[in-house]
């Protein structure tokens, strides 16, 4: 199975993450709660905008890869969904901490990881976190230093090999004026793919919700 992600699984995969240690009391995250974490604009670089189609593709394609969980039940009318990334590569609070800070910003120096991280686990210093980036050779990399960089940056590694010479991301706010060329033909396949996908994935919380819903009128008669 490819574990490759792509940028909408990659911020879905952190936003629940983030949650989780953050503000357990609301894990695992309902759609709209984790529609809201995906786009909200603190801790995250670049800034986007996800819609419900995009959210269910990503959904559905992390839910295939083994990355994703869907809970119903337990007095909630609504699914939920939690990440099962600690299980997929056995790791710890400490390294949950900082692999989160890096699927939300991006590429990042031992200081700047220590000082973001701290909301979600405190560090003692900066060896502490190149020990930990250290134990995850899988899922992260240390780029070499650009021209005028006086820290080496690490990069996870979920959306395949880190570029060699990364550059800050492009905020989603502000994108790169657009090049003079011919009309965009047809959406290609992927596309069509990932829209019938995410389709499929509504028709499929919609069915448990009305598994659900059908089991509590049941129990009225029970």
């Amino acid at each position: 199975m490819d574990l490759t992600l792509d940028a909408e699984e990659i911020r879905v995969l952190g936003s629940l993450l983030e949650k989780e240690i953050t503000t357990p009391e609301y894990y695992p995250l309902s759609l709209n709660g984790l529609l809201n974490a995906c786009n909200q604009k603190s801790n995250r670089n670049p800034v986007v905008h996800l819609d419900e189609q995009a959210l269910d593709r990503a959904l559905y394609t992390l839910r295939d890869k083994g990355l994703l969980v869907s809970i119903t039940g337990a007095g909630s009318r609504v699914p939920k969904y939690g990440h099962r990334i600690s299980e997929k590569f056995n790791l710890g609070r400490r390294e949950l901490a900082v692999l989160c800070e890096l699927l939300l910003r991006g590429p990042q120096t031992l200081g700047e990881l220590r000082t973001r991280a701290e909301r979600m686990h405190p560090f003692g210093d900066l060896a502490e976190v190149e020990s930990v980036l250290d134990r995850m050779p899988e899922l992260v990399t240390k780029l070499p230093r650009r021209p005028g960089e006086k820290e080496a940056r690490y990069a996870h590694l979920l959306s395949g090999e880190a570029p060699i010479s990364a550059g800050p991301p492009v905020s989603a706010a502000s994108p790169p004026a657009a090049e003079a060329g011919p009309e965009p033909g047809p959406p290609p396949p992927q596309s069509r793919i990932g829209a019938l996908e995410a389709e499929i994935a509504q028709l499929r919380r919609e069915l448990e919700d009305l598994k659900q819903q059908f089991a509590e009128f049941q129990k009225q008669f029970e």
